[in-house]
């Protein structure tokens, strides 16, 4: 499997598309950017594919990590984030209508 990735000129309802495409199939993707506006780009993607998935009756949850690659000789730092399934009850945002927020009020000391 392929990990997929995202450029500051991504469009993210595309790179969700190619998301829950490997998501479905593989039940597991990883998606990977470089610099500020790709990552923001994958962010954006990886909630709407979370979108997508649900409307399917997936639970999913992105787990972000630095890795190290290089590229044409250099050594970059990217992010890459896994997509990995979860049960409704694991997903804080699941509801009887599949949308909303956590079930709880977040707390003000972040």
């Amino acid at each position: 499997m392929d990990v997929i990735k995202v450029a500051a000129k991504s469009r993210p309802y595309k790179v969700a598309g190619a998301i829950a495409g490997v998501f479905r199939e593989h039940r597991y993707a990883e998606v990977q950017a470089i610099g500020a506006g790709a990552v923001n780009q994958a962010v954006k993607a990886l909630i709407l594919a979370r979108q997508y998935l649900q409307q399917d009756g997936y639970h999913i949850a992105f787990i972000p990590q630095f890795v190290e690659i290089e590229i044409q000789g250099q050594v970059r730092t990217a992010v890459r984030f896994s997509v990995i399934p979860i049960t409704a009850e694991e997903d804080p945002y699941a509801s009887a209508e599949g949308e909303g927020g956590p079930s709880e009020e977040p707390s003000q000391d972040a």
